[in-house]
């Protein structure tokens, strides 16, 4: 269970460490960037990887694999998230790595963080001292770091339904499907009659943790959608953005690609909210 996980990892100490899927600790492992004495397994534990609609939420166990999620009837009806357990790396990755693992390592290059955020979502945690609940606004504190003591763990995923008239979008632009994404965007709009009526968007990769670009919104919310507005949002969203530069390009032109990303991820998650059936999903060069 994951209380007897928990146990074991309050027993065996900062030396171990948790494997779900294995796709963000294993590559560490190979690198030499992690060394853990033990690996506590999740993967035998029942009932943990599920999803499910429960009233106005949907709940997804931490052990469910990003494929599921791709291809889960239920997460259709928010196509945000498809998009983002659609465009996580490759078939390889997405038929091992989970959601709780993902959101566990707190990378500020994943993808998961950015999406979740755009949502209204609740992380259901484990540990020693009994279960819990944190709001994803206040899970993750640092790169690589979140709330969560050594000795406790994700249980669960909970992400309430947009309302209707809503729709989301998540682009991540990449030089090829394994590798992480040079900038993201996750944008979640809700409209009323024409004008955005609420406004969600969050940059990934461009920050040591997810940039929540609240002057991009504030541009959005109370406007009609269209081209003068989407270019002040993203201008704003680019002010925002705080990359530093890597062999995935230029701080400038992560700042580029934030601008661009997020035009298009605006437009799409307004055409979606209107009830268009638009193709969304991940850029690559």
């Amino acid at each position: 269970s994951y209380e007897d996980a928990a146990t074991l990892l309050g027993q065996l100490g900062d030396e171990a460490k948790l494997l779900a899927g294995g796709q963000s600790l294993i590559p560490l492992m190979k690198l030499r960037f992690a060394n853990p004495a033990h690996l506590v397994d999740l993967n035998f534990i029942p009932d943990t990887s599920y999803i499910r609609r429960d009233g106005d939420s949907v709940r997804i166990g931490a052990m469910t694999r990003h494929a599921e999620l791709e291809h889960s009837d239920i997460i259709a009806g928010i196509p945000i998230v498809h998009d983002c357990a659609a465009g996580i790396a490759d078939v390889q990755v997405r038929n091992r790595g989970t959601i709780g693992g993902s959101v566990a390592e707190a990378d500020p290059s994943g993808d998961w963080a950015a999406t979740l955020l755009a949502l209204d979502t609740d992380i259901h945690c484990a540990g020693p001292n009994g279960k819990r609940s944190v709001k994803m606004k206040d899970f993750i504190l640092d790169a690589y770091t979140s709330v969560l003591a050594h000795d406790e763990l994700i249980t669960e995923v909970a992400v309430k339904v947009p309302p209707k008239q809503s729709g989301g979008a998540y682009l991540a632009f990449k030089r090829c499907a394994p590798v992480y994404a040079s900038a993201a965007v996750a944008v979640q709009l809700t409209m009323d009659n024409g004008a955005c009526r609420d406004a969600a968007i969050y940059l990934a990769a461009v920050g040591l943790t997810p940039v929540h670009a609240s002057e991009a919104e504030s541009a959005l919310r109370g406007q009609r959608i269209d081209s003068s507005t989407i270019a002040r949002a993203a201008e704003a969203a680019r002010a925002a953005a705080d990359p530093q530069p890597d062999m995935r390009g230029s701080a400038e032109y992560k700042r580029a690609l934030v601008s661009g990303l997020v035009k298009r991820a605006i437009d799409i998650a307004a055409r979606r909210a209107r009830g268009e059936r638009v193709e969304g999903g991940h850029i690559y060069a």
